[in-house]
C-alpha cells in the first residue's frame, strides 16, 4: 500500500497580497490555491504568516484562511516614529521551514521574496526535499525561481 505524500505550505501573506495587487490589481484566490496545491497530498502543516492589525476586515480574512485549513501566525504591526512601518516574517518562515522540512515530502512557499532563495537551497541540500514556489512572475526574484524545484506562476487561474 502506497502512502499519500505529505506537504507543508508556507504563505507570506503580505508579499502575495502586494504582488497580486501591483501586477494584476486583484487578490489571490486562497481557496483555488488550496485545491490545486493539496491535490494528491496529505497536508501536515499549512501556515499563513500575516501582520496583526486590530481591524475587522483583517479578522474576517483570517477566519476565512482558518476555515480553508491554514494556521494563522500573526506578528504585530510596528509603526516607527519616522512614519515607516515594520512587519515581515522572513525569519519566522525560515525557522518553520527548516524545522518542518525533514517531516514532509514536499514544501510549498508562496512568496516572491528573493531572501528565501538561500533557504530553499539549504533545504534541498540538507534534506533532499523539493520546494515549490508560487509567485507573481514579474515580481518574483530570479534567484528564488532558480532555487525552487518548481515555480508556479500566480496568474488569472489563481486570482479573484
Amino acid at each position: 500500500m502506497q502512502l499519500t505524500p505529505t506537504l507543508a505550505i508556507f504563505v507570506d501573506v503580505q508579499n502575495v497580497y502586494y504582488t497580486c495587487r501591483q501586477a494584476y490589481k486583484q487578490n489571490f484566490d486562497y481557496n483555488r490555491f488550496w485545491q490545486e496545491v493539496t491535490h494528491g497530498y496529505e497536508v501536515k502543516h499549512a501556515f499563513a504568516y500575516a501582520i496583526g492589525r486590530d481591524d475587522e476586515k483583517q479578522k474576517q480574512f483570517q477566519n476565512i484562511l482558518r476555515a480553508i485549513g491554514f494556521e494563522i501566525k500573526l506578528k504585530p504591526f510596528i509603526q516607527r516614529a519616522d512614519g515607516s512601518a515594520k512587519g515581515d516574517w522572513d525569519v519566522g518562515i525560515t525557522i518553520d521551514m527548516m524545522d518542518i522540512a525533514q517531516s514532509v515530502d514536499k514544501l510549498v512557499l508562496v512568496s516572491g521574496d528573493g531572501d528565501f532563495a538561500m533557504l530553499l537551497d539549504r533545504i534541498s541540500e540538507k534534506f533532499q526535499k523539493p520546494t515549490d514556489v508560487y509567485g507573481v512572475p514579474s515580481l518574483t526574484s530570479d534567484m528564488l525561481i532558480r532555487s525552487s524545484a518548481r515555480f508556479i506562476a500566480i496568474d488569472d487561474t489563481l486570482l479573484l
